[in-house]
């Protein structure tokens, strides 16, 4: 079984970004925790981390026949991009949608979430641990379990 981990804009920055909401860990702190919780999954993961939505979507659309699973934290894009709910369901790859702060919780303009429209399951405000637990639901899922 191979995951698919799709990190949006800025996650790069992380440790320099808002550390207030996203905290002091970095981006190659979080790709250690997610190959990690693959690991212990028991599943392949490819992470993959941009700042633009084309790059975003063609990964998506490389995945098809190759990916089991995708988890996608589309950042910003998460209340803008048609595009990559779109690929998402052109895919039809299951997904899991996570993000590190509760979004429901913070501006208005982040109440909607046009990628969790194509996903099974969001987990949000659990910082790195979003991540394991969307894992795990994923791999269950998938093996029928969840």
């Amino acid at each position: 079984m191979k995951f698919l981990v799709i990190n949006g804009p800025n996650l790069n920055m992380l440790g320099i970004r808002e550390p207030d909401i996203y905290g002091r860990q970095t981006y190659s702190d979080l790709e250690k925790f997610v190959s990690d919780a693959c690991r212990d999954a028991g599943v392949e993961c490819e992470i993959f981390q941009s700042n633009h939505e084309g790059s975003i979507v063609d990964r998506i659309q490389a995945a098809f026949g190759n990916i089991d699973g995708i988890v996608i934290n589309p950042a910003a894009y998460t209340h803008t991009s048609v595009a990559i709910l779109d690929a998402l369901k052109a895919v039809a790859i299951p997904a899991v949608e996570v993000h590190l702060s509760d979004v429901s919780q913070r501006e208005a303009f982040r109440q909607v979430s046009y990628a969790g429209m194509a996903c099974i399951k969001t987990y949000m405000g659990l910082g790195f641990e979003g991540y394991r637990q969307a894992i795990n639901y994923l791999k269950n899922y998938l093996e029928g379990k969840a």
